[in-house]
């Protein structure tokens, strides 16, 4: 058994007025479309998923121990070190 409810929603006089004769000229009503339109919103809400970030380290050691309480300086000069900088 399907419940309806009956709600207003107020929305522009162009958008209206597009929505309305495009259920007409699909033969149906705008109930159909706007509730046709809800579910598409719906689903793809649903549909997406919450962003985890990955767990990204490298066998899960943490920071070098030279660089664990470094400058930024430290950290530059390891990058580059052998590198002719």
């Amino acid at each position: 058994m399907v419940l309806y409810m009956k709600t207003t929603v107020e929305i522009s006089d162009p958008l209206f007025t597009e929505a309305r004769t495009l259920a007409a000229s699909e033969d149906t009503t705008l109930r159909a479309l706007i509730e046709e339109g809800l579910r598409r919103v719906l689903e793809e809400r649903r549909a997406r998923s919450d962003f985890v970030l990955r767990r990204a380290t490298f066998c899960g050691r943490g920071l070098r121990p030279e660089i664990r309480e470094g400058s930024w300086e430290r950290i530059r000069d390891l990058i580059y070190e052998g590198r002719g900088a």
